[in-house]
């Protein structure tokens, strides 16, 4: 039996660790990368190990399936141009976690199968992606006969699909946001000011391991207040101010952030949690 046919829009870390992983699990034959920087096709190409390196939408040929990786911004352009194009209806989604299924409503409206699906899980090294995915949860919404399609795709890579609401995703988003996407912003901050306070360079990925693993285990283990450390959960309000004081050199954006967290940090060592927003009824 012939494998379906998928073209990768955006052969990003994304989209080439995704489409090797089902060409290598025998989902797929991946017919052809589009993307706008021919070295960075030629590198995407030889990662995957299959698939035309294409430059232009126009000269892509038909596929069973179509995988939308392109940045959260693209992704309605790019549905508009593929609808344009007016090829025969494929199954089509994309694996933004802010972006509804209904930004491809173009596909959709010409009998395209819609959906997205998002990964969490970070892309930063595809490699590594190859033997860490397994188990990902993946956040899933869209047509229910794309979604039958779909969820066996990503099973046989070892994908755990489960259902978000469309109309939550901006807040679901979020939070996959604040769970990893400051950590790297955090920790540049706190390497800089290591740097300013004389701690020798070469050190500093040693304190980062020393502070980062313990935490994330204690967070893993028994949660966000339980994990919680430091003179604001202590209540220990005079070294906050002198600490936020010590940032004012370093910009109001700095200082503003330490004392915004702090006050969250007190907050969560007072309350035991955070952010508990009201959902619409039924949400």
């Amino acid at each position: 039996m012939s494998r379906p046919r998928l073209n990768v829009l955006g052969a990003g870390r994304l989209g080439r660790t995704l489409a090797r992983m089902w060409a290598e699990a025998g989902q797929v034959e991946v017919q052809a990368l589009l993307g706008r920087d021919a070295n960075r096709l030629v590198q995407a190409q030889a990662f995957v190990g299959q698939g035309q390196i294409h430059t232009r939408l126009d000269t892509l040929p038909d596929a069973e399936l179509w995988l939308l990786s392109v940045p959260d911004a693209q992704i309605a352009s790019m549905t508009q141009a593929l609808a344009a194009l007016g090829r025969a209806p494929a199954l089509v989604w994309h694996c933004s976690g802010f972006c509804p299924s209904t930004v491809l409503a173009p596909l959709q409206a010409q009998g395209w199968l819609t959906a997205s699906v998002h990964p969490v899980y970070s892309f930063a090294q595809p490699d590594q992606a190859l033997t860490q995915f397994a188990g990902t949860p993946c956040g899933v919404e869209g047509q229910d006969a794309a979604l039958q399609r779909l969820r066996p795709l990503w099973a046989a890579i070892g994908g755990q699909c489960f259902e978000i609401a469309a109309e939550h995703k901006t807040l679901y988003h979020t939070a996959a946001v604040f769970s990893s996407n400051f950590v790297p912003v955090l920790q540049a901050v706190a390497q800089g000011l290591w740097r300013h306070a004389g701690v020798p360079e070469a050190l500093t990925p040693r304190l980062m391991a020393q502070l980062l693993g313990p935490v994330t285990q204690n967070i893993l283990n028994l949660g966000p207040a339980h994990a919680l450390t430091g003179p604001a959960a202590r209540g220990d309000t005079a070294v906050v101010q002198a600490e936020r004081a010590a940032l004012a050199p370093c910009g109001p954006e700095v200082a503003l952030a330490y004392q915004t967290l702090s006050t969250l940090a007190a907050r969560l060592a007072r309350e035991g949690g955070l952010a508990n927003p009201r959902l619409p009824e039924g949400g």
